[in-house]
């Protein structure tokens, strides 16, 4: 278990959040968001407010964001409160705060999967447009499991990676016991087992509109005879997960089983292009390809890509780690991209925008020079986009915070 990390107590306001306030993030007019996300009906008036600080609620360090807004333009932040450290492995649930005022200000805390000693996170929330539920896919191992005694089958099937999903139809406030599909979301050969992190999509476009698209990642057994141990970071592998009937029954997408070693695809997001196509954004797991970010097509709703991943050279700034996308709604609105922009560490939280559907990516702003990690991003009106993601002054895990970027601050 990763020692613990130092606990913030207070928000150091820097240089960069200045700066930030003539930055500008042109957003097209709302529509139906490809995303699932709902632009919100009470914006709020603020720069940037601190939903989750390590240390606080009974929590040691909360990690792995995930953000969107709600039919009623509610804004839910969910994370991982890890209970006994900074580590990945443990007694870790999945928690969630709301907002009514557009990530201003936030409700107390509420447990939505309790670990009860073993680990439950990765959570992947999507609005389903057909009842305006919101669908929850999350992720569980036994507390004393750690992914790389997963990845190498040292784990029994009960205490490895598996699936669950809940709902909730109060809006945020409650959300139903979490329920197993794991026979359905996971292939026998699969080892490791990954929900996105961060929001998934709904489908607004074509035959598969209403269809529940939830971006993920596994790791797979060696071949039979090779000397490998499966622990390799070859045998990570990007898939999709699906369901066209509101969460109740799922089914796997593509899948990404290249397994040899040049583009290694792992954690994903996905974002509905204006097209109908689905553009997914992974992160590289030490390929020998050069870049740590990849990205692929999908013309059929994520049954199947159009080409295998290949590297996105306009985000070679990214190190190894999980990044966000989002399309924005509206006419000839851009696809963003979120992510720490120091290919050497994991630092630098910036915001990149497509207007070619993901084929390139400029960068608009750095939201500041702080260590910084994951993030998830969500269109808050026709004007503001918010970043939830995890930052600090010492190191990235301090708090999770969440930025409000307007074209008019």
């Amino acid at each position: 278990m990763t020692s613990p990390i130092p606990v913030m107590r207070v928000l150091f306001v820097t240089a960069a959040l200045g700066a930030l306030a003539t930055a500008a993030v042109a957003l097209a007019d709302p529509g139906p968001g490809g995303d699932g996300q709902r632009p919100s009906a009470r914006p709020g008036k603020c720069d940037s407010s601190v939903p989750f600080t390590s240390g606080e609620d009974g929590y040691d360090t909360f990690r792995i964001p995930a953000v969107l807004t709600t039919t009623e333009g509610t804004v839910l932040a969910f994370a991982e409160g890890r209970v006994g450290g900074a580590g990945d492995a443990g007694n870790i649930d999945v928690v969630v705060r709301r907002s009514l005022d557009g990530g201003c200000t936030w409700e107390p805390l509420t447990v939505v999967a309790a670990g009860e000693g073993d680990t439950r996170g990765n959570p992947t929330p999507v609005i389903d447009p057909a009842t305006g539920d919101i669908v929850l896919v999350t992720c569980f191992n036994g507390g004393e499991a750690s992914e790389a005694e997963i990845m190498r089958g040292e784990v029994p099937p009960e205490e490895s990676r598996r699936v669950f999903v809940q709902t909730s139809q109060d809006d945020g406030r409650s959300f139903s016991p979490p329920r197993d599909i794991t026979a359905e979301a996971k292939l026998p050969d699969w080892r490791w087992y990954a929900t996105g992190p961060g929001h998934a999509i709904a489908l607004t476009h074509g035959e598969h509109a209403g269809r529940l698209l939830i971006p993920a990642n596994h790791s797979t057994a060696p071949p039979a005879g090779s000397p490998d141990t499966g622990q390799e970071a070859k045998y990570y592998g990007a898939h999709a997960l699906y369901s066209d009937d509101g969460g109740a029954t799922w089914q796997i997408g593509y899948v990404d089983d290249s397994y040899d070693g040049v583009l290694n695809a792992n954690e994903s997001l996905a974002a509905e292009l204006p097209d109908g196509r689905v553009y997914f954004s992974s992160r590289d797991q030490n390929g020998t390809e050069p870049g740590n970010r990849l990205g692929a097509y999908s013309s059929d709703g994520g049954e199947t890509l159009d080409a295998p991943f290949a590297v996105q050279p306009t985000l070679n700034d990214v190190p190894v780690v999980q990044g966000s996308v989002l399309q924005l709604t509206g006419r000839n609105a851009p696809l963003l991209f979120a992510g720490p922009s120091n290919p050497q560490a994991r630092q630098a939280m910036a915001l990149w925008r497509s207007d070619d559907a993901g084929q390139s990516f400029t960068r608009v702003t750095t939201l500041s020079q702080q260590p910084a990690a994951y993030s998830d991003l969500v269109q808050l009106d026709r004007r503001t986009v918010g970043v939830l993601y995890e930052t600090g002054v010492a190191g990235a895990y301090e708090t999770i915070e969440f930025r409000r970027l307007t074209d008019q601050l």
